[in-house]
């Protein structure tokens, strides 16, 4: 009978056609009567002569081999994927340490203590010790369980009928529902950041994946219930208990229980404290979801009511201060990774912190900013002031502005002068600098042919600096600089840098002065006390010493600047030094320096960096200065001593605006007053009636009559 197809299978190879032929091809095909090019054998026998068939219309071949080599494809491809999970694996051991999940996922809560044990500052989250799932009672652990992973005993991290079901319901109510199971919920605020994308929530499965093969059910739930966020700056069962209900979690009532679990879809906005009437209608719901799950009777549910809340403790003290947020960023570094809660005595003195907070917020600064340091010669920082006022500005001006020193940058300067082997008696050129391409000014075009070292830095001379800068090399400046502590950048090959162009923050300037007032260098600030070594540590505690020659020279110099220079704003009636610093067009003014066992730095400025009007460095901040220490020392401040008139150089200071010009000075109550000029000074008196001028010069003693009676200067 003939074939119903157009071949019908011959046990004959089919010529002309490759592969047809052996094993890969074991029978043929023949045309049958009906195929078109069926072509009748003579003689009429029906059987059809066998002819080449065209490659075009070749069927398919069944080739079993081809099959064995897609089988080899699919292992090898398995391998290769269960090579990467592996591999995966290895990772997530290496940057996603299992240790981590039993860290809180919130900085602990810090309390700062100033050195008298006067709490200055609170910040960190509240945290408390983790749970501990065999010590907790069931009615604490169902609500959990019943709103956010009720098949968590029965998954492996992730539950493919809670995503589905989630995905349902959004689908046909329009509300939005989670379908991450717990496991993955500690692998989010553990491991991971909380962008939304495809990546992140494949690493979080993978994840939940991991910590379900390392650890058991009641491991992964505590670890979940130890850092969950509760509102109120609140993280784990524990603190939340302890904060909303003042119980700890192993005596928390149902309803206490039910109502904290309804916390965690949305802690900020329905805690109870903030919310309660959201708070006890998310506790319902809670109820409900342990109804559905089995754990409670619809009974027990509507008996359940809302519980009050009972909290207790009240963060009375700021979360920030200047000086709080410089040492909570040590604090954090030196303390151990844990729950507890930490109170850590800083090195602040709180009676050194109110006079700096007084003298500064009376100091008539106008719209100016200030900030004022001050520290032991050790670095221990025991004042700090950041800015006028923290509650509108947070911005710390003493230790994140980074301003021009002005003349303060000259301790630098002078001190290579002296490892290069000069002495504060010798004479440096103050004539007028009339070659090179850079060419600094004195104050007024004030000039002489030569002043002493001493001299020259007690009158801030720019000339004499940078003259000393290219004798000693601003490698040697710079390398001084570094020396004393300051990593700020400096300018290599720059003359300007000798005037404190180059910025820095006032902390670092003030401690390069504080190693002069300890006799090494450098002074790191820092705002816990330093722990005692042992001798070792003291081998190599990386400090340096100063030579006598160069401690005594630059104590020499800056005593001079505070006697007899532009500094005579700051002088005490005990020996003091410092030096003022006033940046190019006044936009900045700095006084720095040291007297008994206080080294301060005070600094007023512009935050938009304009000028300011009538503020140099030997004005407003040495009177800051001199009034801050003349209050923490229990000292008087000394007499303003006019400036000397015999001397190489009698113009006068050369920073520009490091004094401001003197006013009438009130000479008693009879309404005389003393007043300086460029002649000389003026004593202004009425005797017996008669108005008169008594003027002190070059020329000798001169009286003059006046008009009119004098008025003091208010």
């Amino acid at each position: 009978m003939a074939s119903l197809w157009p071949f019908r299978r011959s046990k004959a190879p089919v010529p002309g056609i490759k592969g047809w032929e052996g094993r890969h091809a074991p029978h043929s095909f023949e045309e049958s009567p009906w195929s078109p090019l069926f072509d009748p054998a003579p003689g009429g026998s029906g059987r059809g002569a066998v002819h080449d068939w065209p490659r075009s219309f070749a069927p398919p071949a069944a080739e079993p081999g081809k099959w064995r080599r897609r089988w080899t494809w699919v292992k090898r491809l398995g391998i290769g994927l269960f090579a990467l999970f592996l591999a995966l694996f290895a990772w997530l051991a290496l940057t996603a340490p299992l240790s981590k999940s039993l860290e809180p996922i919130a900085p602990p809560q810090v309390t700062l203590l100033a050195s008298d044990g006067t709490p200055i500052a609170r910040n960190g989250a509240i945290v408390e010790d983790p749970v501990r799932i065999a010590e907790l009672p069931e009615h604490v652990i169902q609500p959990f369980l019943a709103i956010e992973d009720r098949r968590f005993y029965s998954h492996w991290g992730i539950d493919p009928r809670g995503i589905a079901r989630a995905a349902w319901t959004n689908l046909t109510t329009g509300e939005t529902h989670g379908g991450s199971t717990i496991t993955q919920q500690l692998a989010k605020f553990t491991f991971l950041s909380p962008e939304q994308s495809m990546t992140r929530k494949a690493r979080e499965a993978l994840i939940a994946f991991w910590l379900e093969a390392w650890l058991t059910k009641d491991e992964i739930l505590e670890r979940y219930l130890s850092n969950a966020y509760f509102g109120d700056n609140t993280y784990g069962l524990r603190a939340a208990s302890l904060h909303y209900f003042y119980r700890q979690p192993e005596n928390l009532r149902p309803e206490q229980a039910a109502m904290l679990a309804g916390l965690l879809k949305a802690p900020s906005r329905l805690a109870p404290t903030r919310n309660p009437e959201l708070a006890a209608e998310r506790m319902r719901l809670v109820a409900a979801s342990m109804v559905d799950a089995g754990y409670i009777s619809e009974a027990r549910a509507e008996a359940m009511r809302a519980p009050r809340t009972d909290v207790r403790a009240r963060n009375d003290l700021p979360t920030g201060t200047y000086f709080a947020d410089w040492a909570l960023p040590q604090a954090r570094a030196e303390s151990d990774v844990g729950y507890s809660r930490q109170t850590l005595t800083t090195t602040l003195d709180s009676r050194l912190q109110r006079i700096a907070s007084r003298v500064t917020g009376r100091a008539g600064l106008g719209g100016a900013q200030v900030a004022l340091v001050a520290m032991r010669p050790n670095g221990e920082v025991v004042a700090m002031i950041g800015g006028k006022d923290y509650a509108s500005s947070a911005f710390n001006r003493a230790t994140q502005a980074q301003r021009q020193p002005g003349s303060t940058f000259k301790l630098f300067v002078y001190l290579a002068a002296l490892r290069a082997g000069m002495s504060p008696d010798d004479l440096v050129d103050n004539s007028e600098i009339a070659e090179g391409s850079y060419r600094p000014r004195n104050a007024g075009g004030r000039y002489s042919e030569s002043l002493t070292l001493e001299q020259a830095f007690a009158r801030s001379s720019n000339v004499a600096a940078v003259r000393l800068y290219h004798r000693v090399g601003d490698e040697a400046v710079i390398e001084a600089a570094r020396d004393l502590g300051v990593t700020s950048a400096l300018a290599e090959g720059d003359p300007s840098l000798a005037l404190g162009t180059s910025t820095m923050n006032l902390l670092e300037l003030t401690a390069a002065y504080a190693s002069l007032a300890s006799g090494n260098y450098p002074v790191t600030p820092r705002a816990f006390a330093e722990e005692d070594g042992g001798w070792f540590d003291w081998l190599w505690d990386g400090t340096s010493g100063y030579s006598r020659h160069e401690l005594d020279g630059m104590r020499t110099m800056l005593r001079s600047a505070v006697n007899r220079g532009t500094g005579r704003a700051a002088m005490l009636n005990i020996a003091n030094y410092g030096k003022t610093g006033t940046s190019q067009d006044n936009r900045d003014a700095l006084f720095v320096g040291f007297a008994d066992d206080l080294v301060v730095g005070v600094w007023i400025g512009n935050d938009d960096n304009s000028p300011l009007k009538g503020i140099a460095g030997g004005g407003l901040p040495a009177r800051i200065w001199r009034d801050f220490m003349a209050q923490a020392l229990g000292r008087e401040a000394a007499p303003v001593q006019p400036a000397p008139t015999a001397s190489p150089d009698p113009e006068g200071p050369v920073q520009p605006l490091d004094v401001p010009e003197l006013q009438d000075i009130p000479l008693g109550d009879s309404g005389a007053t003393l007043s300086i000029d460029g002649n000389g000074a003026v004593i202004s008196a009425e005797i017996d009636g008669l108005p008169l001028d008594i003027r002190i010069g070059e020329q000798g003693l001169d009286i003059v009559p006046t008009a009119s009676p004098p008025q003091p200067d208010p």
